[in-house]
């Protein structure tokens, strides 16, 4: 299967590719995620380039959704690289590719995969010991103001 990586902001905005690691204590990740603009979710059983979802969407790029912050530009995942899985991907249009993201955009994509992933895996019923059990997730999303104390890069709730 071969080692997956992404790249990653580092403090000085440059990249690094890091390896993606799995608990594996855990259940065994069975599948990679790709959630697309218009809400529509793509799961893989098995790593695949990149190029195989950028082909079939010319004006857009990946990115990991671990690699996303508020004020920065999202990393694109290259062409020849490795989608893993357990990971969550976002398929987003070339538009967004040069703009660092903003606190919407990203409550916006979280609100997005949220929705995307209560209705494709917590809805599955499931018997146990002959009772019927569902998960349900909150439909709300809450946010709230945080200040930021530029002394010392803290965030104080």
């Amino acid at each position: 299967m071969g080692n997956c990586a992404a790249a990653q902001i580092t403090r000085n905005g440059g990249l690094a590719k890091t390896t993606r690691r799995h608990n594996w204590l855990s259940s065994p990740p069975s599948t990679l995620k790709v959630i697309h603009m218009d809400g529509r979710l793509q799961e893989f059983t098995q790593t695949i380039k990149a190029s195989h979802l950028l082909s079939q969407n010319p004006n857009s790029f990946l990115c990991s959704s671990e690699s996303m912050f508020i004020n920065s530009i999202a990393p694109q995942i290259h062409e020849e690289e490795d989608l893993c899985l357990g990971q969550l991907y976002f398929l987003l249009p070339l538009s967004m590719s040069r703009v660092p993201l903003s606190l919407r955009e990203l409550c916006m994509l979280a609100v997005k995969a949220h929705a995307v992933l209560g209705s494709s895996s917590s809805l599955r019923r499931r018997k146990d010991e002959g009772h019927q059990r569902r998960c349900r997730a909150p439909t709300g999303f809450y946010a709230m103001r945080l200040d930021l104390d530029e002394s010392s890069r803290k965030i104080e709730l």
